[in-house]
């Protein structure tokens, strides 16, 4: 079977799930696991993605408002490999192609793959996905067996933060210039992993605030996790940005509990990685009953 993959997260899923063979063609961003970058890239950004977090949302509003695509495929590659499933997503079509991205590209070939876009809001939606993606590649056994594992591990570590003598009020920051929070399943990751997201609203698409709207939510914790960014680039940001005066009350300033997270691998990328990501935030929100159990260089204390 020839798999062409335009999501990150299902590059990661069809890994998983013993595919890495059949994985013809990706895009830019698929870099989980390692080798999944050396396959042929077929979708790239019509944006800078090295830019700074203000001029990214320029580029991207400008596009936008012209009616044009984010994105750009390689019909011509897409077409010589030949592939009888593509895998795209109708959830957010700043973050990875949509299948009106892929029309015209489809238009072009012989014969017509099957197209399976994935739109999880969800946690458990996620954990669907896995299963969809299963039952078209015939490894349907293998994917309830992961996608009950991902389930039983957050399921777990709600369990154990229910124990928690506090719910910290957490701010996650999708983004700085201009400000996002993060919704869909991170309000619901915060939320079950002991803490209380004062802005995000689960299932629900991330939505821009203002300064103010920060300064009045009390935050004690702030997760700057920025999408696509891993912690490193994140914490760069971050520190590069001028503060506004109307925070120096927030709790979460005055404590020094602010963190940059690998968002792009654990965070915003609806993939089997989340359930370590739930293992990050239960750490950060709770160190006292969750030990750091993650790879190095997953978050930054800022």
């Amino acid at each position: 079977m020839q798999i062409c993959s335009l999501l990150p997260s299902a590059t990661e899923i069809l890994y998983a799930l013993r595919l890495g063979e059949c994985v013809a063609g990706v895009t830019h961003e698929c870099d989980f696991p390692p080798e999944a970058a050396r396959k042929p890239v077929l979708i790239r950004p019509r944006v800078d993605p090295h830019a700074a977090p203000q001029e990214i949302d320029r580029q991207v509003t400008e596009l936008v408002s012209r009616g044009e695509s984010i994105y750009s495929v390689d019909a011509q590659l897409l077409a010589s490999l030949r592939p009888d499933l593509i895998i795209t997503q109708d959830l957010c079509h700043v973050c990875a192609a949509s299948p009106d991205d892929l029309a015209t590209a489809l238009a072009r070939l012989p014969k017509q793959p099957q197209v399976l876009s994935l739109s999880p809001h969800s946690l458990a939606d996620v954990w669907r996905d896995i299963r969809r993606v299963g039952a078209a590649t015939g490894t349907s056994r293998m994917a309830e067996a992961l996608a009950a594992d991902r389930a039983a591990k957050v399921a777990a570590i709600a369990v154990s933060a229910r124990s928690a003598a506090s719910r910290p009020r957490v701010l996650c920051l999708e983004w700085l210039d201009p400000y996002y929070v993060g919704g869909h399943w991170v309000p619901e990751m915060v939320e079950a992993a002991g803490g209380e997201d004062i802005l995000g609203r689960a299932g629900e698409p991330s939505f821009r605030v203002t300064a103010k709207d920060i300064a009045g939510s009390g935050a004690d914790v702030i997760l700057v996790m920025p999408c696509g960014y891993n912690a490193a680039r994140a914490a760069a940001v971050f520190r590069s940005t001028t503060l506004p005066e109307c925070w120096s009350d927030l709790p979460a300033l005055r404590l020094r509990k602010i963190f940059a997270v690998d968002a792009n691998g654990y965070f915003s990328r609806p993939g089997p990685r989340l359930a370590e990501g739930m293992e990050v935030l239960a750490h950060l929100l709770h160190p006292e009953l969750f030990p750091l159990n993650c790879p190095s260089g997953v978050f930054q204390a800022l």
